[in-house]
């Protein structure tokens, strides 16, 4: 019996110390800058990137070659935050764009830059915190980000003047930091949020990729990541969720999703809208994988800003 108890005993600390040591690696590659990896996460993402790289590059061709300055601001927690600034023809139209899971302003949105350029905006690219020259060891995944994005709200406003019309557009994890943002009192010169393939939050997604694409359960690793993060980075996997806040939403949403997204899947877009308290409409854009949507189906993203912009600004 003493025996069988002692094996016992060496089987669970067994599975405990695999268990501890899943979570540290699975914490590591996600959640701390430089272990998470641009070329992961678009292999995780299931799209023919290669397939869109000429329309791409000769987007990022133009778009570099328009006037453009590197700006920074603080953190209420102290980091330096870096954004690209395109000051596009000095009108009172301004757009925000907040990128995805470690990528950065210039990376996301080289494409779309053509389409906001050329209809009178200026443009605001920044990298949010732990990614591209912003400062940052943990990954903030909207709910931090979400404050420094009010931040660069204001330096907009400096920037524009007391009437500028600011939309703000984001994509995946972006697109989760523009819905956490839609929750908060945000200035009157906020006139509209975009948000293309958000996840509802960084818990949700997680869970969803362990199960999908690890076949592995999410229990314990999700909850002694969610305590680590808290502890380290200052919030939990679950603290702010973009479902959740947009239930106090006053701005109007235009949500975009593919309905072949296998990364951030569409039934998370669907729950957002659905919680959505404000003016709100979507476009679902068939056979597009996550992030994707712009490129997949360009005319009908472009017609549905068109008509978006066209109803909440001047």
């Amino acid at each position: 019996m003493g025996r069988l108890l002692k094996g016992a005993a060496l089987l669970l600390g067994a599975a405990a110390a695999a268990e501890a040591g899943g979570t540290a690696y699975f914490y590591r590659r996600t959640m701390k800058r430089y272990n998470a990896k641009v070329e992961r996460t678009i292999k995780m993402s299931g799209v023919d990137w290669e397939s869109h790289f000429p329309f791409m590059h000769e987007r990022s061709d133009w778009m570099m070659a328009q006037p453009h300055e590197d700006v920074w601001i603080r953190s209420k927690d102290g980091l330096k935050l870096h954004g690209t600034y395109f000051p596009g023809n000095g009108g009172t139209k301004a757009v925000i764009c907040f990128h995805g899971y470690t990528s950065k302003g210039l990376n996301d949105y080289g494409s779309l830059s053509y389409y906001y350029l050329n209809h009178g905006f200026r443009m605001l690219l920044i990298d949010e915190r732990a990614h591209g020259d912003s400062e940052g060891t943990y990954i903030g995944f909207g709910t931090m980000d979400r404050l420094d994005g009010l931040e660069w709200v204001r330096w907009m406003i400096e920037k524009t003047g007391d009437d500028a019309q600011i939309l703000l557009h984001g994509n995946s994890m972006g697109g989760a930091t523009v819905c956490m943002m839609g929750g908060m009192d945000l200035p009157r010169q906020v006139k509209g949020i975009v948000s293309d393939c958000a996840f509802t939050s960084a818990r949700d997604v997680f869970t969803h990729v362990l199960h999908s694409m690890y076949h592995l359960p999410a229990f314990p690793m999700i909850q002694i990541a969610d305590r680590v993060n808290r502890k380290k980075a200052g919030y939990g996997l679950d603290d702010c969720n973009a479902a959740r806040e947009v239930r106090k939403a006053k701005v109007p949403f235009l949500f975009i999703h593919g309905d072949e997204d296998i990364f951030v899947p569409c039934w998370m877009c669907e729950e957002i809208y659905k919680n959505c308290a404000s003016p709100k409409t979507k476009l679902i854009v068939k056979g597009a994988g996550h992030g994707e949507s712009y490129y997949k189906d360009t005319k009908a993203y472009e017609e549905a800003l068109d008509v978006f912009i066209g109803g909440i600004m001047k």
